[in-house]
């Protein structure tokens, strides 16, 4: 998790220090998942929710893309997964531009194409040429996509993901919400699992 990987992943199990044994209640979500506003994956009146907020450049999050796959396919229709922008741009250069490209793509209806292929090709940061050619194989139109990218059309949309997030209790990458509950465990397959399926 970007911000002190070992410290804060010993934090993420640890009890609140200042909180007496069932006291410490883990942050919620206070920005409603919307079905006119967030990128959804999987059915919107699935069950469970799965929320995260991440940075394309973040390591952790690049480790933790494959585990959230691995849930998805288990639990099927039965998940939606909700991706919101948390760029940690005084650590990770390239996120902010990075989230760029995918909302720009996004507006062209081909977000979870670039959102897996940014995660893929973590190393591609910092040089659009791939980047870039994997839109134009999306058939986006490409005119309009450089335009935005470039002009930073949704600079806006990235800040009100990561104040919501702020808001919301995320002092790190990745952070995930388990229907409206901040997740503090560690971010695999099968933690995120036995907590998804144990959740009322």
């Amino acid at each position: 998790m970007s911000q002190s990987k070992t410290a804060t992943k010993t934090a993420k199990k640890t009890r609140h220090p200042n909180a007496e044994v069932g006291e410490y209640e883990s942050p919620k979500l206070l920005i409603p998942v919307t079905i006119e506003r967030d990128h959804v994956e999987g059915s919107f009146n699935a069950p469970l929710t799965l929320v995260e907020y991440g940075d394309y450049q973040c390591p952790d999050c690049g480790a933790a893309y494959p585990e959230v796959k691995k849930v998805q396919k288990d639990l099927g229709s039965k998940l939606r997964f909700v991706f919101r922008n948390f760029p940690i741009t005084s650590a990770h250069e390239f996120a902010e531009h990075a989230a760029e490209i995918a909302e720009a793509v996004g507006a062209q209806g081909k977000f979870w194409e670039m959102h897996d292929f940014l995660y893929e090709h973590q190393d591609l940061l910092g040089d659009d040429s791939d980047i870039f050619a994997y839109a134009e194989q999306l058939g986006l139109d490409v005119q309009r996509f450089t335009e935005e990218v470039m002009n930073s059309a949704y600079s806006n949309r990235i800040r009100e993901d990561f104040n919501g997030g702020i808001r919301s209790g995320v002092n790190g990458t990745p952070t995930f919400y388990i229907n409206g509950t901040r997740y503090n465990g560690f971010p695999t397959a099968t933690d995120l699992l036995e907590t998804l399926t144990s959740t009322k």
